[in-house]
């Protein structure tokens, strides 16, 4: 076994969280960081002294990064990289990351909407009604997970942070494959699109591009 490359830093790691889930509460930090929920709340509130973070109450509660906590972050991130030596290996993961990312749109368009019979004009929404149908773009999705492993591979040699997307995307697929359809692209839980979407944010964030400029978007 190929051993995992070095921890990220615990203020890397909180800082990174938020800005690869957009917006977390203070135990899914914890989780993610591996940190106790005392140690996230510290970290937190010590970054929020600091103006890289805000806390929301209300309906949703939870933290978000700042501008500055993003600037901050994405300055921890180039440090790491560049420490490490993973910046040419992470940039060759990202492209091939790309070369599979039309074909999981793809999917997910396919999995949402099926193709017109000879009544139709247009493709209509996907009720699941057709076990045949939805089973062939299930084996679909399983051949590209295949590619998305040796990607998730080759970045968790690089660095640890890396190592968790590959078991989430299994975790994913196995679910869809045993009958539960929500997690093939249902947001607000660990769909395989919701983890395909914070490998990709995590990509770029990690390599300093901006989405918007990015030729294809997840």
């Amino acid at each position: 076994m190929t051993p995992m490359g070095p921890s990220s830093g615990q203020r890397l790691s909180v800082l990174h969280t938020l800005r690869i889930r957009g917006f977390a509460d203070t135990p899914q930090v914890a989780e993610s960081t591996g940190l106790s929920d005392d140690e996230a709340h510290a970290f937190l509130h010590a970054s929020e002294q600091a103006g890289e973070v805000r806390y929301r109450d209300g309906r949703m509660v939870g933290w978000s990064l700042t501008p500055d906590g993003r600037a901050k972050g994405e300055e921890l991130l180039s440090e790491e990289l560049d420490s490490q030596g993973a910046r040419a290996s992470v940039a060759e993961a990202y492209a091939q990351f790309l070369n599979v990312n039309a074909g999981f749109l793809a999917l997910c368009t396919d999995w949402q909407l099926r193709p017109p019979d000879s009544r139709e004009q247009d493709p209509v929404f996907n009720d699941h009604s057709d076990p045949n149908y939805d089973a062939e773009v299930i084996a679909r999705l399983a051949d590209l997970d295949g590619h998305a492993q040796s990607i998730c591979s080759d970045l968790a040699d690089q660095l640890e942070r890396f190592t968790e997307y590959g078991p989430r995307f299994a975790h994913a697929l196995h679910r869809v494959q045993t009958g539960e359809l929500d997690w093939f692209t249902k947001p607000m839980i660990e769909s395989y699109h919701t983890v395909w979407f914070e490998l990709h944010e995590d990509l770029l964030a990690t390599l300093g591009i901006d989405r918007a400029a990015e030729s294809v978007p997840c």
